[in-house]
C-alpha cells in the first residue's frame, strides 16, 4: 500500500498526463458549443495583432483549447480505445468507414438487379423502421396506383379479349381442329368401333430382351413330398382296422369323417384301398361329378331332354343376388329399427309394410310375410298393410284368401276391391261378381265404375252407365260417355240432364255443339250453343283462358268437327286481349296452331282476323299463304278473289289472282283480273309488267309490244324501258332494242344496265371497227355516270381485252379497282385476266393484295383455293372458314375439294349446307348437281333437280351468264342447270366463261 492511499489529495495538484474520469471509463462527449460555429469566423485585414492569441472559434479540430504538447504515446496505447472504438469495434464493423465497407459488400451486383437509368436495386431504407408515417404513404401510394389503374381498365380488357380471340384463331385448340371428326363418329357402326384393334405399347423402351428360360433342379424334399400326396397307402392301422376305414380324417387334420359314416366296414375287395391326401385335381373332378349330376336332376325323365337352357344357365347364376357385408351390416341395422319402430308404434302402418320388404330384400320371404301379418292384426284399418300381405303371398290363391280377409274388414276401400278383381283375370264372370259386389258397398266409387263397364259390352254398358250417372252425378266422363252411346234423341235428353248437374264444365256443352253438327243441324245451331256456353259458363264465374279454348278448338278438330271449332275461336278468340294487340296475336295464334297441325283452327283465326280487319293487306296475305299451302285451289281463288275486294289497291293480291288463274291454265280469266287491276292501279309498274309477261309467256309478242308501249307512256320507269328492250332482243330486233336503250339512257342517265345493254347490243352486230368504237363509247360513258357498277367495268374491260389484248383491259381494271377498292368483283376480274395470259405470279401477288382489301369475300376466297397448290388447299380452306364461315361460295369450294379428294360423303354434306345457306345462288346448285352426276346416284341426282326447281334460283355468276343469254331467257329451271352442266365440260369448279 503506498503513502499517498487514505490522504486527499487537493485540486490544485494534478498529475502529468492526468485526463479526468479516465480511468473509469468516464468519456467525456462533445457538444455544438464545444465544436463552434460550422463557419470559421473571417479573417482581420492585417492578421492578429502582435501577441495576441487567434480565437477560440478560428481553431479547427475537436478539442480545442487543450492541451497538444503530450508527447510521444505510451507504449501500448490504441487510439479510440477510451471511447469504445478499439480492435473489436473495428473488427465488427461498427465504425463508419467499416459499415460503408460491408454495406458495399453485402449489395447484391447482380446483373439482373442493375437498371440502366435506376442504377442497381434494392430498398434504400430498407434497415429503417417501418412506423405509422411509412404505412399511410403506402396507403396513398396504392390509392394513387389503383386510380391510375382503373383508368382504362375496360379498354386494357377489351384488348385482351381481342388478343386471346385472335390468338386462339391463329392457334386453335386440339379439340375446336378435330370438332367434325367427333360429330362424324356419330355414324360409326358398332361393328366398325369392334373393328378398332388395340393401340399396345410399341414403343423400344418397354420393351425388355426376351431372357432363356433358367431350370434349377428340385430338392429330395420336395420330391419326396410329391410322391407322398400322389401315392396310395397299401396298409391299414389298428385304427383303420378296428372301424373299417371310414373315420380316416380329411387332408388337413379335420376329424370329421367321411359322409358321417362311422359304421365300420368289412373290408373286401378293392374297399381296403384308401385314397391318399386330397389334391387341387381331384377338388375339381369331384366339382364336375356334382354339376353333372343336378344336370341330370334336371333333365326328363321321359324323353331324357334336359329342361335346362344352356345358354341362360349361366345368366341365371349371374342373376343370383350376394349381398356383400356391408349391405348385410343396413340390413341388420334397418332391421333394427324397424322392430324399434314397430314396437314403440305398433298402430303406424308404414313401418310394418318397411319391415317386411326389409326381409324381403334380404330374401327372406316367409319371414316378410309374418310380418306383414301381424301388421295386419295390429292394423287391420289399414288397406296398404292388407295389400302389401296380398303381394307378398306365394301364390295367387293365398292372396285373394288375404283380400277376401281385407274387404271383410274394410268393406269401403276402392283399392282392395280393384286389386281383388285383378285377381281375378283368369276367370271374367268372376271378375265381374267381384266389382258388382264392390260397386254395392261402394256405389260412389267412379273407378269401380269405370273398371266395371269396361268388362261389359254395348248394351250392358249402357245399363251400367245409367245406373252410374244416378250414383256418381259430379262425373263428367260418365254422363259423356252414356251420351256417346245413346241414340240422338236420348243423348240431347242425357246432355241436358248432365248440363244441369254438371254447369260449370265446358266439355258437355261443346259434346252437345258436335251432336248437332254431326246430326246435321247446320252452323247456326253449333254457333248458338257455343255462344250460350260461354255466357252460361261467365254467370257461374268459371275462368277459361283462351289458350285453354284453343286446345278445345284443336280437340274439335280432331274430332271432325270443324263448325264447332269455327265457333269456338270466333267467341273465345279475344278474351283477354288488348284493340291494339289483337292483329298481332291472332296472326300468332293462327301460325301456331299451323305448325302443330290444326289447319282448321288457324283457318277459323285468320278468317275472324280477316272480319275484325278487312283492310290489312297482311292479313289477307297470311290467309292466301295458308289456302295455298294446305287448302284447294278453289278456296284460294275464292280467298284472292275476296282479298283483292277488300284491298285493291294492293299490287300483290292481284298479281297473285292473276298468277293463279294463269297456273290454272285460265289465261282469259288472268287478262280478265289484270284488267281490273289496270282500273284498280292505273300507274302501277308491277301490273303493266305483270300483264306483259303473261302476253309474252303465252307467245303473244304483239300485245306485250303494245302493253309496254302504254307502260312506258302511264308508268314509265327504269324497268319498263328495260323490259322494252328485252323483248325487242328476244325477238331479234337489234335495231329496235339499240333505239330503246338509248332513248332509256337519255331518260335515265345512271342506271347502268341500260350501258350494257347497249354496248352488248352493239357487240352482238359485229366485230367491225366502229362497232366495237361504238360499244367503248357507250362502256366510256357508262362508268362516268355509274363507277360503282362492277359489272360494267368487267364488261369494258372484257371489249378492251378481246379487241386490244390484256394491257387495255389490264389498265381498265386497275382504274376501276382505285375507285372502288372494297370491291371483290374487280378483283377476281383482275385475277383471272392474269391468269388467262399466264400471268400467275401477277395473279397470285394480286389475290394476296385482293384478300387483304376485303378480308370478308368468299368470291376471292373460293377462288383462291380452287387455284392454290394441292398441298396448300386445305391450309386455305380453314383460313377462309376462320373468315366467312357463312359464305357459300366459300362452303362450294371447300364441298369441291371433298370432291377432288374422292370424300363425297363430305362433299355431299357441304353442297347441302351451302345450298342451304343461300338457296338462291344457282351456281351452288349447279356445282352440287355436277358432283352428283359424276359420283351420285339417279334419284341422288334427280334429288337435287327437284330441289333446286322449287328454290328457283336467280343470281350467281354462270348461273346469270346462261340464264340470260337469249337463246335461253325463257328457259325453265331443270333446263338451265342441265345447260351449265354441258357448259362446263365436266369439271367440278365453274369459272365465268
Amino acid at each position: 500500500m503506498s503513502a499517498t492511499a487514505g490522504k486527499r489529495i487537493p485540486p490544485t495538484v494534478k498529475p502529468t498526463n492526468y485526463v479526468a474520469g479516465l480511468g473509469r471509463g468516464a468519456v467525456g462527449f462533445t457538444t455544438r458549443s464545444d465544436i463552434g460555429p460550422a463557419r470559421e469566423a473571417p479573417a482581420r485585414a492585417g492578421g492578429l495583432r502582435p501577441g495576441e492569441a487567434p480565437a477560440p472559434e478560428s481553431v479547427v479540430g475537436r478539442g480545442h483549447g487543450e492541451r497538444t504538447d503530450f508527447g510521444e504515446a505510451p507504449e501500448g496505447y490504441v487510439a479510440g480505445m477510451g471511447r469504445g472504438m478499439g480492435e473489436m469495434a473495428m473488427a465488427q464493423g461498427e465504425t463508419t468507414a467499416m459499415k460503408e465497407k460491408l454495406a458495399r459488400e453485402d449489395a447484391d451486383l447482380n446483373e439482373s438487379n442493375f437498371d440502366r437509368f435506376a442504377g442497381y436495386g434494392g430498398a434504400l431504407f430498407e434497415n429503417s423502421p417501418y412506423d405509422a408515417d411509412d404505412q399511410e404513404a403506402d396507403r396513398i401510394y396504392e390509392a394513387i396506383d389503383e386510380r391510375m389503374d382503373s383508368r382504362r381498365k375496360r379498354a386494357r380488357e377489351e384488348k385482351l379479349l381481342e388478343t386471346m380471340k385472335r390468338y386462339r384463331e391463329e392457334r386453335p385448340k386440339i379439340s375446336d381442329q378435330f370438332a367434325d371428326l367427333k360429330r362424324e363418329l356419330k355414324d360409326v357402326t358398332r361393328d366398325e368401333w369392334e373393328g378398332i384393334p388395340d393401340i399396345g405399347d410399341q414403343s423400344l423402351r418397354h420393351k425388355q430382351k426376351k431372357r432363356p428360360e433358367r431350370y434349377t433342379p428340385m430338392t429330395d424334399e420336395m420330391m419326396d413330398g410329391l410322391r407322398a400326396k400322389s401315392s396310395a397307402a397299401s396298409s391299414l392301422d389298428p385304427r383303420q382296422q378296428a372301424h373299417g376305414g371310414f373315420e380316416t380324417p380329411l387332408a388337413g387334420g379335420t376329424r370329421t369323417p367321411m359322409g358321417g359314416w362311422r359304421t365300420p366296414m368289412v373290408l373286401s375287395g378293392g374297399a381296403s384301398t384308401v385314397a391318399g391326401t386330397l389334391t387341387t385335381s381331384g377338388l375339381a373332378a369331384a366339382r364336375g361329378t356334382v354339376l353333372g349330376l343336378r344336370l341330370d336332376k334336371m333333365s326328363d325323365s321321359v324323353t331324357g331332354q334336359t329342361v335346362v337352357d344352356p345358354k341362360g344357365y349361366l345368366t341365371d347364376l349371374n342373376a343370383i343376388k350376394v349381398n356383400t357385408a356391408s349391405e348385410v351390416g343396413d340390413i341388420k341395422k334397418a332391421r333394427l329399427l324397424l322392430k324399434s319402430v314397430t314396437t314403440t308404434n305398433p298402430k303406424h302402418a308404414p313401418g310394418w309394410i318397411a319391415a317386411a320388404r326389409v326381409e324381403e330384400i334380404a330374401g327372406k320371404a316367409i319371414a316378410a310375410r309374418k310380418i306383414i301379418q301381424t301388421g295386419c292384426e295390429v292394423c287391420p284399418d289399414s288397406e296398404d298393410v292388407w295389400l302389401e300381405a296380398a303381394r307378398l303371398q306365394s301364390g295367387p290363391n293365398n292372396a285373394k284368401a288375404v283380400l277376401a280377409t281385407a274387404v271383410a274388414k274394410l268393406p269401403t276401400s276402392t283399392k282392395l276391391w280393384l286389386e281383388a278383381a285383378a285377381l281375378e283375370d283368369d276367370d271374367l264372370d268372376r271378375k265381374k261378381a267381384v266389382l258388382r259386389r264392390a260397386l254395392e258397398l261402394v256405389p260412389s266409387s267412379v273407378k269401380l265404375w269405370r273398371t266395371a263397364i269396361e268388362l261389359e259390352d254395348v248394351e250392358d254398358a249402357r245399363i251400367l252407365l245409367g245406373r252410374a250417372v244416378e250414383c256418381v252425378p259430379h262425373s263428367v266422363d260418365m254422363w259423356l260417355a252414356l251420351a256417346r252411346l245413346e241414340t240422338y234423341e236420348n243423348a240431347r235428353r242425357v246432355l241436358n240432364q248432365a248440363r244441369e248437374a254438371i254447369p260449370t264444365d265446358p266439355a258437355i256443352w261443346l259434346t252437345a255443339a258436335k251432336l248437332e253438327e254431326a246430326r246435321g243441324n247446320g252452323a247456326e245451331l253449333v254457333e248458338r250453343i257455343v255462344s250460350k256456353a260461354v255466357s252460361s259458363l261467365a254467370s257461374y264465374q268459371v275462368v277459361i283462358d283462351r289458350d285453354a279454348w284453343l286446345q278445345e278448338a284443336e280437340a274439335a278438330e280432331a274430332a271432325a268437327a270443324p263448325l264447332t271449332c269455327g265457333a269456338v275461336v270466333r267467341h273465345t278468340i279475344g278474351l283477354g286481349v288488348e284493340d291494339e294487340d289483337r292483329r298481332r296475336t291472332w296472326l300468332d295464334d293462327a301460325d301456331n296452331c299451323v305448325a302443330r297441325g290444326s289447319i282448321e283452327t288457324g283457318r277459323a283465326i285468320l278468317a275472324h282476323a280477316l272480319a275484325a280487319f278487312p283492310k290489312h293487306k297482311t292479313v289477307w296475305l297470311r290467309a292466301c299463304d295458308l289456302e295455298k299451302k294446305h287448302g284447294s285451289r278453289e278456296q284460294l281463288e275464292a280467298t284472292l278473289a275476296k282479298a283483292v275486294s277488300s284491298c285493291p289497291r294492293a299490287e300483290i293480291l292481284w298479281l297473285m289472282a292473276a298468277k293463279e288463274k294463269w297456273l290454272a291454265g285460265d289465261v282469259d280469266g288472268a287478262r280478265a283480273t289484270l284488267v281490273d287491276a289496270f282500273a284498280a292501279n292505273p300507274d302501277s309498274e308491277q301490273v303493266w309488267l305483270a300483264a306483259v309477261k303473261l302476253e309474252w309467256e303465252n307467245d303473244e309478242p304483239d300485245r306485250a309490244r303494245a302493253l309496254l308501249s302504254k307502260a312506258r307512256d302511264k308508268a314509265s320507269s327504269p324497268r319498263v324501258w328495260m323490259k322494252s328492250a328485252l323483248l325487242e332482243r328476244e325477238r331479234g330486233n337489234y335495231d329496235a332494242e339499240i333505239s330503246l336503250v338509248d332513248e332509256a339512257i337519255e331518260k335515265y342517265p345512271t342506271f347502268a344496265k341500260f350501258y350494257m345493254m347497249a354496248g352488248q347490243a352493239r357487240q352482238r352486230r359485229g366485230d367491225d371497227d366502229a362497232l366495237v368504237a361504238a360499244a367503248r363509247d357507250v362502256y366510256r360513258r357508262g362508268v362516268q355516270r355509274c363507277p360503282k357498277s362492277a359489272p360494267l367495268w368487267k364488261l369494258a374491260a372484257a371489249l378492251e381485252e378481246r379487241a386490244f389484248g390484256p394491257t387495255k383491259a389490264r389498265s381498265i381494271l386497275e382504274l376501276a379497282r382505285l375507285k372502288n377498292p372494297k370491291m371483290p368483283e374487280l378483283w377476281l376480274a383482275s385475277i383471272r385476266l392474269e391468269r388467262r395470259h399466264d400471268n400467275r405470279k401477277l395473279a397470285d401477288n394480286l389475290s394476296a393484295k385482293a384478300i387483304q382489301e376485303c378480308p370478308d369475300a368468299g368470291e376471292l376466297w373460293a377462288d383462291d383455293i380452287s387455284n392454290a397448290p394441292k398441298p396448300q388447299r386445305k391450309a386455305r380452306s380453314l383460313e377462309a372458314l376462320k373468315r366467312c364461315d357463312q359464305n357459300p361460295h366459300v362452303i362450294v369450294a371447300v364441298a369441291n375439294l371433298f370432291s377432288q379428294e374422292q370424300k363425297s360423303a363430305k362433299a355431299r354434306k357441304w353442297f347441302n349446307r351451302a345450298v342451304a345457306l343461300d338457296p338462291d345462288l344457282g351456281d351452288a346448285w349447279a356445282n352440287y348437281y355436277a358432283f352428283e352426276l359424276q359420283d351420285g346416284t339417279h334419284d341422288q341426282q334427280q334429288d337435287v333437280k327437284t330441289r333446286c326447281v322449287a328454290a328457283d334460283p336467280a343470281h350467281g355468276e354462270l348461273w346469270t351468264a346462261v340464264s340470260k343469254h337469249p337463246p335461253h331467257a325463257r328457259a325453265d329451271t331443270a333446263t338451265k342447270l342441265d345447260l351449265i352442266e354441258r357448259v362446263q365440260g365436266g369439271e367440278k369448279g365453274f369459272e365465268k366463261v
